[in-house]
């Protein structure tokens, strides 16, 4: 009786492994994947969300990246030891076995092909194979293949219903660099949907904290940045980001232009809420902040920075918020714009610069700070 149980859970496994690898296996034939269909910055809406606002930012991931190949960390057996002939073929197989899985992944089929929507049989397969399997490459095939159909629109749902959420966030705890960044595209995209949201809140806390101690600009990281920016989309979890402010400018302002970029997004949906901004100003800046605001830096990253500044300036009643002044410590964001003469010297850094619609924003914001911070000297 007991060897006969054995066996059935054994011919079980063996029969979910080989429909879930044929599952990936149609997902990653094929020619190149369509990169419109998951391009970064989406339409801004969330599925079922109609408070949605167009302006917020709503990122699609793309886990096509043709670097991966070079960066891929290669699963070793424990008998592969170096300096034994056996342990050199071992090694040599465990290679071969992830340039396959890494050469199958870039060859994945279109999006737009209908051969590469899973049922919800097969997503249900992949789905366990990622709760069974250990082994890096697989793991990295298969949360590609739930990535990619989390794309769309109804498989978000299937997903969800087939209990896919938990399964993924759980890979969350891996140290593969790689695995990770997968996992976080694949909770990306599934948080384009309202009810996968209030189920995803639970995460965002360990996302948080992972992200900011990622490597500086790592793909992690970006990744993390992502998601958090869908979460963001809407006001009903910004305050869970609430402690994490002052990190989010540390991140802005030691990391590289993509990094920026990534924050700034994250950081706009927060300064649209007037409800976030208190927490804005509270937060703590780094010194070096006023120094982005020079002719050198990044066009679009200035142009997003007064964006923020200004809606921060206009959900915040300078005036009638005097008494309460005190509560925002040295080095805040508040005292950042408080001090007009030294924000003004900083933009004003700026005026040459050859761009047109730079000297514009920046005259603004300059007009817009005067007035609200210093409404009675104009008198």
């Amino acid at each position: 009786m007991g060897y006969a149980r054995k066996v059935g859970w054994v011919t079980t496994g063996l029969v979910i492994g080989a429909g879930a690898c044929y599952c990936i296996y149609r997902l990653t034939r094929g020619r190149k994947q369509n990169k419109e269909k998951m391009a970064e910055g989406g339409s801004g809406d969330v599925d079922d969300a109609g408070d949605c606002s167009g302006a917020r930012y709503n990122d699609w991931s793309d886990d096509d990246d043709d670097s991966n190949e070079s960066k891929s960390i290669v699963w070793y057996p424990p008998w592969a030891r170096i300096g034994t002939e056996a342990g050199t073929r071992a090694r040599a197989r465990a290679r071969a076995r992830a340039t396959r899985a890494r050469r199958a992944v870039q060859k994945r089929a279109s999006p737009n092909s209908d051969d590469t929507v899973l049922s919800p049989q097969e997503l249900q397969k992949v789905l366990c194979l990622v709760e069974m399997s250990e082994k890096p490459y697989i793991l990295e095939a298969a949360l590609i293949a739930l990535g990619n159909n989390a794309a769309y629109a109804f498989n978000r749902d299937i997903i969800r219903d087939l209990g896919g959420l938990p399964i993924v966030a759980k890979i969350l705890n891996t140290r593969d660099p790689i695995v990770k960044e997968k996992a976080l595209i694949v909770l990306n995209n599934l948080s384009v949907n309202a009810e996968n949201q209030r189920r995803l809140k639970v995460y965002m806390n360990q996302v948080c904290d992972d992200t900011i101690t990622s490597r500086l600009n790592s793909s992690v990281q970006l990744a993390g940045l992502r998601l958090l920016t869908n979460m963001t989309v809407t006001n009903e979890y910004q305050h869970m980001l609430a402690n994490s402010i002052s990190d989010f400018f540390r991140l802005f302002s030691a990391g590289n232009e993509e990094t920026k970029l990534q924050v700034l997004k994250l950081l706009l949906n927060l300064a649209e809420n007037p409800a976030m901004t208190r927490e804005l100003l509270r937060a703590q800046v780094p010194s070096s902040l006023g120094s982005l605001f020079n002719k050198k830096e990044n066009k679009e990253v200035i142009l997003k920075l007064l964006v923020i500044f200004e809606n921060i300036n206009d959900n915040f009643r300078w005036e009638e918020n005097e008494p309460t002044q005190n509560q925002f410590g040295e080095g805040s964001l508040f005292f950042f714009l408080k001090e007009f003469q030294v924000c003004a010297d900083k933009v004003l850094g700026i005026e040459s610069h050859h761009d047109f619609l730079v000297k514009v924003k920046v005259g603004k914001f300059m007009a817009k700070l005067a007035e609200h911070m210093f409404p009675k000297s104009q008198e």
